[in-house]
């Protein structure tokens, strides 16, 4: 054996170089991009910019709470009043007599003297007082105590329409709700105390409907035949007013479909 394969074979085995490597060794793994956008926040559902419900404004509260005082106290004067001059003589409304004559099954109008309508607007406009003891125009007569309870959850349902669904800058919706409570309130206040309704409103008194049509229930042929009062009337007035707010409310942005992303490749 030469010194050089001595040599040779006494030299320690040296490490491979690192190009000697296979290809996967010398490559890291893969790891996807880092995003530099945030994630996007969830969806909520939109809203009307510049809308502040009612139930957290005081001015609101204020304009319905007078709204409601003002429409029950013109509704009680007013009968008050009515039943005190109308007639010849002033007609006092007690409760145990219209009991004893409904549960004897009698006419509740026997209660009123007989008495000429008093003309307010000719054609217009007259005062004759009734008794009524059904809804407006009459309808659902002897049934008080359903009336009382659906005013009642109609009074709910009323402040609750107005905290939840109003805006606090609606006023016609305050208002409208308003007249709907303080009528409500007005009628009902007569079923408990006088076991009735009083009425003294007749409009368009005279006036016939064309071709010699009638009503159901009244052969009159009048175009208004029913008495109602001031509580009726804002009742119409309110639900009217509702209509027109409902009409008037802006409608929320149609939201768009998101738009999904295709993987790429």
């Amino acid at each position: 054996m030469t010194r050089a394969e001595g040599e040779q074979r006494m030299q320690p085995n040296t490490p491979l170089d690192a190009s000697s490597e296979s290809p996967d060794a010398q490559q890291p793994s893969a790891k996807p991009p880092a995003s530099s956008s945030p994630p996007a926040p969830p969806k909520q559902s939109p809203k009307l910019p510049g809308l502040e419900p009612a139930r957290g404004s005081l001015g609101a509260w204020v304009l319905l709470l007078v709204v409601v005082v003002a429409s029950l106290a013109a509704d009680l004067v007013s009968k008050s009043v009515a039943f005190a001059r109308v007639a010849d003589v002033p007609v006092q409304i007690e409760r145990e007599s219209v009991v004893a004559l409904t549960s004897a099954g009698e006419s509740i109008q026997r209660l009123i003297p007989l008495h000429n309508p008093r003309t307010v607007i000719p054609g217009l406009l007259e005062f004759q007082l009734v008794l009524n003891q059904g809804a407006v125009f009459g309808l659902g007569a002897g049934k008080r105590w359903v009336f009382v309870v659906f005013t009642l959850v109609a009074v709910g349902l009323g402040l609750w329409a107005f905290a939840y669904w109003t805006d606090a800058r609606d006023r016609l919706a305050h208002v409208s709700i308003g007249l709907v409570l303080g009528g409500g309130i007005g009628n009902v206040f007569d079923r408990l105390v006088f076991a009735c309704v009083r009425d003294f409103l007749h409009p368009l008194p005279g006036v016939l409907l064309p071709f010699g049509w009638t009503w159901p229930n009244d052969p009159s042929g009048q175009v208004w035949p029913w008495v109602s009062n001031i509580a009726d009337l804002f009742l119409i007035l309110g639900v009217l007013g509702l209509m027109v707010a409902m009409w008037r409310m802006p409608k929320p942005p149609a939201t768009e479909a998101p738009v999904r992303q295709e993987p790429s490749a």
